[in-house]
């Protein structure tokens, strides 16, 4: 019996010790979390005041001495006042074409003749005609003066007593009605003439000639081809020989915005640059603005007249468009450079303006002092050289000591 005792203490199981281990336990991974926590509390705080801002950045740009600010900038293209698409006052068959694309003509130069067959036929018979009524006129002009030497004769013999009043009379109104007769033949000439005026304007309707001097930049009829001033032949006929541009009459349009519209005034001086030419600035000059706004796009078109005509410069070219302020509203004196900044780069502090410059991969707060507008520009007047570079639209969490990353 006292070994089956001990037999089944030897199978007991003392919970004691294992509780105080489980708690030891559950103690250690609560300061290890506690640990834990408060290392990454700090770590974040360490990495979130060391991480770069991601910003964006432009370079302080520089207007040269002398060259007066843009209040506004637009783009349009260049367009020619006088530009005509010759056609015929006519409908005919063209038989010759005396222009080619890029061709300066001269005003009333022959630039095609059509088929001129029927109108020369027309001028042979007005001519005819006109020339039978000539030859009547002279045939009543004979028998008239005959009419009159009888009359004469028949008046002296009535006064003789041999023949009666009744012959006068017949002889009076025969030379009467050859006058008649003759006075509606010379209507008749006259009118004749008119036909023949007439048949040699159809003639010469064959005839199409330039309308000023300029360049034709088009050939849209060849020989053998029907032309005629309206489509009255469909897609086969043309309706016109050439397109001619004077290139005297060279200008800029150009839409404006109606909201910057007060910032153009007449005759006010304008920077133009071509497209195709970029490192080019053409002196201009604002012409007129035309007296109507666009209601779709809110714009207004102001028509620009250049200083000088170069023949670099042609028809539907794009241009940009700088208007300068006027030499009286200059802020600052013509003879030094002026820095020039996006206007979202500068930021109003206390009634101070400030700008972050980007110095390496930190930022620096920096006062300067600002002039006028140019453009989307604005200038500095003091603060900045041309080697900054400030950060555009700046967060408002930014502050001096930054480290910045360029967007």
């Amino acid at each position: 019996m006292a070994e089956l005792t001990d037999d089944l203490a030897g199978l007991r199981i003392d919970r004691a010790p294992e509780g105080r281990g489980r708690a030891g336990r559950w103690i250690g991974l609560a300061a290890l979390l506690a640990i834990l926590a408060s290392g990454g509390y700090y770590g974040w705080r360490w990495f979130a005041a060391d991480r770069p801002v991601e910003v964006e950045v432009a370079a302080v740009t520089e207007r040269a001495a002398g060259v007066r600010a843009n209040v506004l900038t637009g783009n349009g293209y260049v367009t020619a006042r006088r530009r005509a698409t010759v056609s015929s006052k006519i409908t005919g068959k063209v038989v010759e074409v005396n222009v080619e694309e890029g061709m300066a003509v001269k005003e009333g130069q022959v630039l095609a003749r059509l088929d001129d067959s029927s109108p020369k036929a027309a001028l042979a018979l007005a001519q005819a005609q006109a020339e039978a009524t000539r030859h009547a006129v002279s045939e009543n002009d004979v028998r008239l003066a005959e009419a009159r030497i009888t009359l004469g004769r028949f008046t002296q013999l009535l006064k003789d007593g041999v023949v009666g009043q009744a012959e006068v009379d017949t002889a009076k109104a025969q030379a009467d009605s050859l006058v008649a007769r003759i006075a509606a033949l010379r209507e008749q000439v006259f009118v004749a003439e008119r036909q023949i005026d007439l048949a040699r304007t159809e003639l010469d309707n064959t005839v199409i000639r330039a309308p000023f001097s300029g360049v034709a930049i088009s050939k849209d009829a060849q020989a053998g081809e029907m032309v005629s001033p309206i489509s009255a032949g469909g897609g086969f006929t043309r309706t016109g020989i050439c397109t001619i541009v004077d290139m005297r009459s060279i200008e800029v349009e150009v839409d404006v915005n109606e909201n910057y519209i007060n910032r153009v005034r007449p005759a006010q001086d304008v920077m133009v640059v071509l497209n195709a030419y970029p490192d080019w600035q053409i002196p201009a000059r604002v012409i007129t603005t035309v007296p109507t706004a666009d209601r779709q796009k809110a714009t207004v078109l102001v028509r620009i007249g250049f200083t000088k005509l170069d023949p670099r410069i042609l028809p539907d070219m794009g241009v940009k468009v700088n208007f300068l302020r006027a030499a009286g509203d200059e802020s600052l004196p013509a003879a030094r450079p002026v820095a020039l900044v996006p206007k979202a780069a500068v930021k109003t502090d206390n009634g101070q303006s400030i700008v972050f410059v980007v110095t390496g991969d930190t930022v620096e707060r920096r006062t300067v002092t600002t002039g006028g507008t140019d453009g989307d520009r604005i200038e500095i007047l003091s603060g900045l050289t041309s080697a900054d570079r400030v950060v555009v639209s700046p967060p408002a969490t930014l502050v001096a000591g930054n480290r910045v990353r360029i967007r």
